[in-house]
């Protein structure tokens, strides 16, 4: 095959390109910083002209202007796999969907025909001389995406660092059906996230829990990111990653000689990942890089592999835990914040691990909107709050306070463990609550 000669002929202006997109469509969006802000323009044209057009994506970071050009929903139904902070917002003015799933069993869904796209956008890299596009930064679930849909757009961005697999990074331009040049903006970039000095007393007590060696998955966050400066400023040695997201902090400690893999189990020396976003720090560091392993999320996030990784270390944020142990990382009572994503994945998978502990992290309180001191670890979730790890999975909590760790322990050893590691000014109140709940024996002891 000419590939510069099939390039050409499916070549096509945008505008041309999106026509493709009829009513009662299913049209798929990219993920996360892969998302293309040029294709969704070119679909927002088309607003008075379709109606009931199901959008699917994973964590786009921008509002997209289709979804703004119908602000009554009658045209685009927007739905987001995980959500970032855009489509939270969106969420507020009922103007976005979240898609309830278990990370790493995304995949199947398109597999199995529950989800059939008709028409995939896809931001990808330029082509290279063999005929294929790298997907880039982020390859959880489009390269299933692009196998479901019947029509494959793609936008070509030279912006786009080129992300060596693992496997499935890439598309080749026979499974293409239109190629549109777009405007070659830069990916975006995220924002640097306050630290707060209780960010920093969390991350030295995970220190604590980390051992030369271990294999490391940073969740989303300021304090996992204060965990990777800590980590970078150590003398902590031969680090592996096996992680679901790459962030700048890895960069960072790869770069301080922490970072060798050389003792991991499987893919050794790899840094494994499924999606990135940060910084051009990030992003260049990334651009042809084989000391780094992009895989779709079927491997990256299943359990089974995370646990053949000996002393995996999962780090992950929470909203608020209760004294039962259930963690509510998704939602604050029935006001929809964040998705699954990869917690319930590696908390299990670092169980199965052999040394590995999987780490939930949380601030011990939040100032309530009458200006009062409201405790993380409550008797039970606010009402409508969403379970994301359940109390029989969930392993370690971790707040400034110190460390509970819950496995094999029964209600009552939960409940002192939790208050042991909540706000001393709010003990009190925690163990009369825990008492009515009947989680409580007289002989506990709180430090």
């Amino acid at each position: 095959m000419d590939y510069n000669a099939e390039y050409q002929r499916k070549l096509t202006p945008v505008d041309e390109a999106i026509k493709v997109v009829k009513s009662g469509d299913l049209v798929h969006y990219g993920e996360f910083v892969m998302n293309s802000a040029y294709l969704d323009a070119a679909l927002a044209k088309r607003v008075e002209e379709l109606t009931n057009v199901n959008i699917r994506t994973t964590t786009c970071p921008f509002p997209p202007k289709a979804v703004l050009a119908d602000p009554e929903r009658k045209h685009f139904i927007y739905n987001d796999i995980h959500m970032s902070g855009a489509s939270r917002k969106l969420h507020d003015k009922n103007l976005c969907n979240y898609v309830p799933l278990t990370y790493h069993e995304g995949n199947s869904f398109y597999d199995r025909g529950y989800v059939e796209p008709d028409v995939a956008l896809i931001k990808v890299a330029p082509m290279d001389k063999h005929g294929y596009f790298n997907f880039g930064t982020s390859v959880s679930f489009t390269p299933n995406v692009c196998d479901a849909a019947k029509i494959v757009i793609v936008e070509v961005n030279s912006s786009v660092p080129i992300c060596l697999g693992g496997n499935r990074e890439s598309i080749h331009i026979s499974e293409i059906d239109y190629i549109v040049e777009g405007d070659n903006q830069p990916l975006i970039q995220l924002p640097e996230v306050p630290v707060t000095d209780i960010d920093k007393q969390i991350a030295s007590i995970v220190m604590g829990e980390i051992e030369d060696g271990a294999c490391l998955q940073l969740g989303i966050g300021g304090m996992p990111n204060v965990v990777g400066a800590m980590i970078a400023q150590s003398d902590l040695k031969d680090l592996g990653v096996h992680t679901e997201m790459m962030c700048d902090s890895f960069v960072d400690m790869y770069e301080a000689g922490r970072i060798t893999g050389k003792h991991k189990q499987l893919d050794k020396r790899k840094m494994v990942y499924t999606f990135a976003m940060g910084t051009n720090k990030l992003y260049n560091f990334l651009d042809g890089n084989p000391c780094c392993a992009i895989y779709p999320v079927e491997y990256t996030n299943h359990p089974k592999v995370i646990s053949q990784n000996n002393k995996v270390i999962g780090i992950n944020n929470a909203i608020e835990v209760d004294l039962y142990g259930q963690v509510a990382s998704e939602s604050s009572g029935v006001r929809h914040i964040s998705g699954t994503g990869g917690q319930l994945d590696f908390i299990t998978g670092s169980y199965d691990s052999v040394g590995g502990k999987g780490l939930i992290c949380l601030t011990s309180t939040f100032t309530g909107k009458d200006g009062s001191l409201k405790s993380r670890i409550r008797p039970i979730l606010t009402p409508g709050a969403i379970v994301t790890v359940p109390r029989s999975i969930n392993f370690y909590v971790v707040t400034e306070y110190g460390i509970a760790m819950l496995k094999s322990k029964s209600t009552w050893q939960r409940a002192e463990a939790l208050i042991n590691i909540a706000h001393p000014d709010l003990r009190d109140e925690l163990i009369k609550e825990a008492d009515q709940m009947n989680i409580w024996v007289r002989s506990n002891k709180i430090v």
